[in-house]
Parts: C-alpha cells; structure tokens; sequence
C-alpha cells in the first residue's frame, strides 16, 4: 500500500482543480492545505456545489470560480497566477455520453485541450490529468473521449518540451464515488427493492477513494513529461459484491435480480494493455508507463519495427481477485462507505 500520509510539495502554491466539487476534489483539498498550499481554487460548473463545499471547507484557503472548462476565457481567468492543475472535470456517465456524444467530446476533448492550453499560457508548473479505465480499449463514447483526452496529454507533452510537466493517472471503479454501484446497492436496499445486477461474472476494479488520490499525489510528485500512472487493484465479480454488501447490511438474503448486460458495457475493465505493459516500469504499487516521444519520421520502424513479449492486458479479469469475505472486509474498511450506511 502506499503512504497516504506523504506531504505535497505543494507549500506556498496556487492549486487549481477542475470539477472539483467531486469525489476526488473534496478528498484532496484537505491534504494540500495541510500540505501548505496557498491557495486552492476549485472551478466548476454547478454553483450550489460550490455553495455546499464551501460550508464544508470553511477555514481551508478555497476559492471558487464558476465556469466550464469549454470555455477558454473562462479558464484563462481561473488559470492565472497557478502553479498546479489538477483535471478532474469530465463528463462520466456511460448511458449520457451515449445519447449524446458530441456533448462528450465538448467536455472532455475540446475542454481538456482548453485545460492544457490555458496552464501552457499561465505558466503552470505541473498538470495532472484523470482518466479512467474506460479510457483502454474503449467501447463506449465516455471511454473513447477520455482515451482521446490521455492523447491530446500525450501530444501536448511531445510538443511542448519546456511546458508544463503533464501526466495522467487512470484508475477502476473508485467505491463510493457518485454514480457508482455500491451506493446504488444501499439505496435500493433502503427502499426495499432487489439489487440489480447485469451479469453475475462481470468483475470490475474496486479501489478506495484514498487509493485513488494517493495515484494523482504519486503521479504530481514522480511524474516526468507524458508519463501515465495506474495503481495496482484488486477486483471482484458484481455478484460477490452485491453479497457483499447484503452481508455488511447485515441482510445476507437480500434478494439479487439479474437483469442483463447494458449497452456498451464490458464484461471485464482494462487498466493497461500489453503495448504499455512493455514499456512500464513497475513502482510497487503503481506501473508507470513512459510516453512514447516518437516524432513523424516513421520511415525506421517501417525498416525495424518493435519487440512485443507477451500478449496479456492488465484486466479486471486477471488482477488479484476478491472472493464475498474479502469484499467485506474491504466495505468495512471503507470510510465513506460506513458512513453511507450510519
């Protein structure tokens, strides 16, 4: 496990955070005011968020702007004078980015080229982008607009040497986030209806939200120009974990329905493929994956080509698996996860 605890070297910085009014935001804004940070500002787009984080965080040096990262001038104003981003902004609902696509690609395309292009001009010193496992070998809109926004990091990491250290993080299911299944699992027990479950061998990733931050602290502090950073994770089936909370309810029979596999919707996650995998650097609890700096000039790996060993994908297939006992211990383990549940 990593330290949870490590200092940010962020002591008399300007942090800014995208979409942080979020999971991710409210984790990490406590540890870089105990880390020393001077100011951090949060920008996103729904201001009774803001209002709610802001009762939240009183006391912590927080400042809030209002906007969309689709807006540029927006950005610029937020952006200056910041010494750090974090780009957490997203849209991230599967079925949404479904219907309506070219809302996606605003977002998280054309937004996060805005998010980049605004710290280049500001002088910021280091960008964090958050991606996801959907991302890898995507089959859904969400999945391939954050794929294309880890290449739009990739891209402006080649082509601004002397910019800003950019670097992303991808991460599985982070347990108790908003939208994800374990708190869909409690509210449908509070309502005395049936967990809803597509398929009982689907296995995800299952990585507290602590694992996730301690990722984006791990890449902030390590990170060299277009690297990218996955934690290592466990996973579990969908069906052991729906008994496993049943059991950390305290209602073992609470009854399961399965109800199919949805549209664009995986079997198992990827966290990274074999092609990354070769050229990964194993860091204990977390992989680093080198950017590949290769310029237009093909014409020697036409002549060369590349080595690839082995043909294996870092899957929730074949990470470590949880069995029902396991995930409990894991739920209980879970600061948010008993606070759900009083």
């Amino acid at each position: 496990m990593t330290d949870k605890h490590s200092r940010l070297t962020v002591d008399g910085a300007t942090v800014l955070i995208t979409g942080g009014t979020g999971s991710f935001g409210s984790t990490v804004i406590p540890r870089l005011a105990e880390a020393g940070a001077k100011e951090i500002r949060v920008f996103s787009r729904d201001e009774l968020k803001q209002h709610e984080m802001r009762q939240r965080m009183s006391g912590m040096p927080v400042k809030f702007y209002v906007g969309d990262i689709r807006d540029p001038d927006a950005l610029a104003v937020a952006m200056r004078g910041v010494d750090h981003v974090f780009h957490a902004a997203a849209l991230k609902q599967v079925p949404s980015c479904e219907f309506f696509p070219e809302e996606a690609v605003k977002t998280n395309v054309t937004g996060s080229h805005n998010v980049l292009q605004a710290a280049l001009h500001a002088g910021v010193s280091k960008v964090v982008l958050l991606s996801t496992d959907k991302a890898v070998l995507p089959i859904n809109a969400m999945g391939m607009t954050k794929a294309l926004m880890e290449k739009l990091g990739t891209a402006f990491a080649r082509t601004h040497p002397d910019g800003p250290v950019v670097s992303t993080v991808r991460y599985g299911n982070v347990m108790m986030s908003r939208g994800s299944v374990i708190p869909l699992f409690v509210d449908q027990f509070r309502k005395g209806k049936p967990f809803t479950v597509t398929d009982p061998h689907m296995t995800r990733f299952l990585m507290p939200l602590a694992d996730a931050v301690a990722l984006v602290e791990h890449a902030f502090e390590h990170a060299e120009t277009g690297d990218l950073f996955v934690k290592k994770a466990p996973a579990a089936t969908v069906a052991d974990l729906a008994s496993a909370v049943a059991i950390a309810l305290g209602a073992p029979d609470h009854p399961i329905q399965m109800i199919g596999t949805r549209h664009s919707e995986k079997l198992y996650e990827t966290l990274a493929t074999n092609e990354e995998l070769q050229r990964s650097q194993d860091q204990g609890a977390f992989l680093r994956v080198g950017s590949d700096m290769r310029d237009l000039n093909y014409e020697k790996y036409y002549e060369e080509g590349t080595r690839s060993i082995g043909n294996d994908d870092y899957t929730s297939h074949n990470t470590e698996r949880l069995d029902v006992v396991t995930t409990v211990a894991l739920l209980h383990a879970n600061a948010e996860f008993n606070t759900l549940i009083g």
